[in-house]
């Protein structure tokens, strides 16, 4: 049972980090703008496409067409804050929940219509990497590493420079923040390309790892409302732990039971935090 556990342990905490990078960008959003993006999963399905678009059509490297993809999805987000988001910003959440659904669902129309449903995967390997007595992919490695590294470089950037701080100024009171002289609108516009370019990085990273299509992102978006439930909405910090949370079930349950009981289990687990304790297990910003 251990050698089966261990390598399990290994895996859930290495597709954890992951998702903990699947879900920043939703609670990020939510946190500076108090908006639950509906797009989120069609974003991450976009930054699939993306990796595997220019791995296979002109060969860039899965791990350097993630800057590209970045690129992409920093663009695309400013352009839906503007066109589905800002005008809405200050109405009810329910206005703000059917704009970024409708995005939503032009995604997933244009994109059946030209890649279909057909599974795709990114055909590139790093071979296995020991770690004493675990043997796991080498892909799933390096797509942890790259998440750590980008949860990182977000922290800092959020921490010391001059446009991060504008962006927690905007987050913890936007009025003071407008009358220090802060422009509001761009921030936030900018907050929300950072969302979609988190989103579209942890699915050109998902890419890597396993079978996709189109419809991919939705089952991530799923994953994403239950590890910001548990890390706590708006705390992306909380997103990375939760995101290991989640790996761990994914990891663990497997060895003891039939996999159908993952997402049982996650969703009881989502109810229950939702009940017990709705600021998450690590709170969040107020």
């Amino acid at each position: 049972m251990l050698d089966m556990l261990l390598p399990s342990i290994v895996d859930g905490l290495l597709i954890g980090v992951v998702y903990g990078l699947v879900a920043m960008g939703l609670t990020l959003i939510f946190g500076i703008m108090n908006v639950i993006n509906l797009a989120h999963g069609p974003i991450i399905a976009l930054g699939m496409f993306g990796v595997y678009l220019l791995f296979t059509n002109t060969g860039v490297n899965p791990y350097l067409g993630l800057l590209i993809v970045a690129g992409g999805g920093l663009i695309f987000g400013v352009i839906m804050y503007f066109v589905a988001v800002h005008r809405v910003l200050n109405a009810p959440h329910l206005a703000s929940l059917l704009s970024t659904f409708a995005v939503n669902m032009i995604i997933i129309g244009a994109g059946t219509v030209v890649f279909s449903t057909n599974f795709r995967n990114v055909d590139f390997s790093l071979g296995a990497v020991t770690f004493g007595p675990v043997t796991t992919t080498g892909a799933r490695v390096a797509a942890a590493v790259v998440a750590l590294l980008v949860t990182a470089a977000l922290y800092l950037f959020l921490r010391r420079t001059r446009l991060g701080k504008n962006i927690r100024a905007v987050a913890n009171n936007r009025k003071s923040a407008e009358l220090m002289g802060i422009p509001s609108s761009r921030v936030l516009a900018i907050s929300f390309g950072i969302g979609a370019m988190l989103a579209a990085v942890s699915g050109g990273l998902l890419a890597t790892i396993q079978p996709f299509t189109i419809l991919s992102g939705g089952v991530y978006e799923l994953k994403s409302f239950v590890i910001v439930v548990l890390g706590g909405l708006g705390n992306p910090v909380g997103a990375l732990a939760g995101g290991l949370i989640l790996g761990l079930i994914e990891g663990i349950v497997p060895v003891f039971m039939k996999t159908t009981w993952v997402p049982v289990l996650e969703f009881a687990l989502f109810v229950l935090i939702l009940l017990v304790r709705p600021q998450g297990l690590f709170g969040a910003r107020q």
